[in-house]
């Protein structure tokens, strides 16, 4: 079991490595060393950096919240993962070598794909589970990713923006208020930073993230506890028909559509759905 860090704030938290098979994996803990840990999977192209704060310091009220990065991103060591599998194979590879037996687990975008085929792989491992902005395999438009990607990130070159602008947020007031909020929220954390993400990690796990959708729709998984869905009614890289296909993978699960808000819905509701996320999780 991994001593308790007494760091409160994800600014504070300090960047360490765990060994998987020889491989060193990024992460970080905020909160206290009691109960059962949460442990969170972040989107496809990102870092431990790119987490919201305001996100990570709400759940971290109360309990231990551990932020896993993946093989060959950012500080971890290793390559690039090409397949969803082989990522959940890391991620439980870490969880264990981090001494825990049993976990919370919150996945977002692809970190929910992960989180899923955690759940497949190792059921007895989760109490509970978060699913934002995800999709089950074979899910509906997910092998359209690539493609919603490429024409956001080129949009956002010529307009001389940040591409989370036009692929996490919608073109309302409301959404570009809420992604410039969260783009300055990002820069918060101004020492031990994690190593920037290059454009090879964005071609693997897009490429990882096409042959998940190309599978067979998922069946009904093994884990049968608890499940909270969150998605955008907006969202254009994973819509939000792909909820209700999870609903299909995880009958004991629950949703929640946040309106007028995209692939970042939880970083624009970002209060209510930390308030939503701690009551699911409380026991």
């Amino acid at each position: 079991m991994t001593e308790a860090a007494g760091v409160d704030r994800f600014q504070d938290a300090v960047t360490r490595t765990v060994d998987v098979e020889g491989v060193s994996i990024a992460y970080r803990e905020i909160g206290p060393a009691d109960g059962i840990p949460l442990v969170a999977l972040t989107h496809l192209g990102a870092n431990l950096d790119n987490w919201d704060p305001r996100i990570v310091d709400a759940l971290a009220t109360g309990r231990r919240v551990i932020l896993l990065g993946y093989q060959g991103v950012g500080r971890s060591g290793g390559t690039v993962r090409a397949s969803i599998q082989e990522m959940a194979d890391d991620a439980i590879g870490a969880i264990r070598a981090l001494g825990h037996s049993r976990i919370d687990l919150f996945g977002l975008s692809m970190g929910g794909m992960v989180a899923q085929e955690i759940a497949h792989r190792a059921p007895d491992l989760i109490s509970r589970m978060i699913l934002a902005s995800s999709g089950p395999a074979g899910g509906p438009g997910l092998t359209s990713m690539t493609r919603v990607m490429i024409a956001g990130t080129l949009g956002a070159a010529t307009t001389f923006q940040d591409p989370k602008m036009l692929l996490f947020f919608t073109r309302t007031q409301a959404g570009r208020t809420a992604g410039r909020e969260y783009l300055k929220r990002l820069g918060e954390r101004s020492t031990d930073r994690d190593t920037a993400v290059h454009s090879g990690v964005l071609r693997a796990q897009l490429a990882a993230v096409n042959r998940w959708g190309n599978q067979p729709p998922a069946a009904a998984s093994p884990f049968t506890g608890p499940v909270l869905l969150v998605h955008g009614d907006s969202d254009r890289m994973v819509t939000v028909a792909n909820s209700n296909a999870l609903a299909d993978v995880f009958p004991e699960s629950s949703l929640t559509v946040y309106p007028r808000a995209g692939h970042g819905a939880v970083f624009q509701y970002h209060d209510e759905f930390t308030a939503s996320a701690r009551d699911f999780l409380r026991r």
